[in-house]
């Protein structure tokens, strides 16, 4: 056996469907559209969500809310996952990256008091809370607001 003798098994490859190539392929004549109509014609298509004239389903649901386009998305860090840096460190959004505390920075990051921290951190973030700053300015740390 050698691998020029080598074929996949029967029935496992199959030609694609070649429209428009005569009768002979069994897809001519009106190549596999149908007869006349709007899916016949050339750039003839249906809008995504179109239902032939019936009321749409996203218009048909009742809407409720508000979503603020100018929302910002804020990544939020609590002090007990800034354990695993070793006292004396700085931690700023690249170290956050880094560390796989977040995956993304977002319009901002935000460390909050949930859990707590005993030993000295410099932190660089865009927002703090006053909780979360009193514990790490306890612990001997230092905080910079970065905006």
């Amino acid at each position: 056996m050698n691998l020029s003798s080598l074929k996949p098994p029967a029935g496992s490859r199959k030609k694609r469907k070649r429209i428009g190539r005569g009768d002979g392929s069994g897809h001519g004549g009106t190549s596999t559209k149908g007869h006349k109509g709007q899916n016949a014609r050339s750039g003839g298509k249906t809008r995504a969500g179109f239902e032939g004239g019936q009321m749409p389903l996203s218009r048909r649901l009742p809407k409720r809310g508000f979503r603020n386009p100018f929302r910002k998305k804020i990544v939020i860090v609590n002090i007990e996952e800034l354990k695993r840096f070793p006292s004396g460190s700085v931690i700023d959004r690249e170290a956050l990256l880094a560390a796989g505390l977040i995956k993304k920075a977002g319009d901002g990051i935000k460390v909050l008091a949930k859990g707590n921290i005993d030993h000295a951190v410099s932190l660089k973030v865009d927002m703090i809370s006053r909780a979360a700053k009193d514990k790490i300015e306890a612990a001997g740390g230092s905080v910079v607001e970065v905006i």
